[in-house]
């Protein structure tokens, strides 16, 4: 099978090579923005044309949550109108469109884990741009899966795993809010779910919620880290309630993983397991 990866460079596209290394069986081909452009119709359009896939893995996103505030039209553009190109290409050739989203399509106002048919409502730019995303493959594809994930972290890129660990170096003092609660996910987990679909051969189609097991505040998940790493006492951690942000954020944003474990055999982690061990892994994150 011949497996399309965009948004190679970016943290999950990362770790999907990783994971690929393991699967000599499948040809995966990684794509950065300079072999496809999302936001491009003919830049989509003339690729699809010249290469034929069975699965696309659609990691390509604008994910700045707080800069997408000021910059909606870019946040848009790659979020929802690429999203509809990777959709109408893989429509057009019969591919298997795999698509992340996000749990920030919900408003936080619910305070039980949030199942796939319940009312979304963003509260900010980004969770508005994926959710549009969304609504547009529904529309045109027949064959999909939309993975809504949360936290995601790793050990690649801009993160709030490399960021803690950054400032437990630095031996800053931090003030970490407890005002919202959701899981955070080890993208290598949610890379292991996607190839694992593939796998399989899974055509039970449609929008899943995948994520650890498990849910912790924002100060939870960086005492963890701390904790994990052994930096607890390189750092002065504090809990405050509330922190200001420009892009509001849902106060409760935990996943329902219900669907996810009727239709796939891929076992979910408890996210403090996975993230001791992702620690562990790489002692000297990228």
């Amino acid at each position: 099978m011949r497996i399309l990866v965009t948004g190679a460079n970016g943290q999950l596209g990362n770790c999907i090579r990783d994971a690929a290394q393991q699967h000599p069986e499948l040809d995966f081909h990684f794509a950065d923005k300079g072999i496809i452009d999302i936001d491009n119709a003919t830049s989509v359009e003339q690729f699809f044309e010249n290469n034929k896939f069975d699965y696309c893995i659609n990691t390509a996103a604008y994910t700045n949550v707080e800069k997408a505030e000021s910059h909606k039209e870019e946040a848009f553009l790659t979020n929802a109108e690429g999203a509809k190109h990777m959709a109408q290409a893989c429509a057009n050739s019969n591919t298997i469109l795999i698509h992340i989203s996000t749990d920030y399509v919900f408003d936080g106002k619910k305070d039980t884990p949030y199942k796939e048919n319940d009312k979304v409502n963003p509260i900010n730019v980004y969770g508005s741009s994926k959710l549009k995303g969304e609504q547009y493959i529904r529309d045109i594809c027949n064959r999909y899966f939309i993975f809504r994930t949360s936290w995601l972290y790793s050990q690649y890129g801009y993160n709030f795993l490399n960021s803690m660990l950054r400032l437990a170096v630095e031996q800053h003092d931090l003030s970490i809010t407890t005002e919202q609660s959701g899981t955070p996910t080890n993208a290598n987990d949610l890379a292991g779910a996607i190839i694992a679909t593939i796998i399989s051969r899974n055509e039970n189609y449609g929008i899943y919620h995948f994520s650890n097991k498990g849910n912790a505040t924002w100060y939870d998940f960086a005492k963890s880290i701390f904790t994990f790493s052994k930096q607890l006492e390189n750092v002065k951690l504090e809990k405050t309630k509330h922190y200001r942000t420009f892009a509001e954020r849902p106060s409760y944003s935990v996943l329902d993983k219900t669907k996810f474990t009727n239709n796939f055999t891929y076992p979910l982690v408890d996210w403090q397991d996975s993230l001791k061990k992702i620690i562990e892994d790489h002692k000297n994150p990228k």
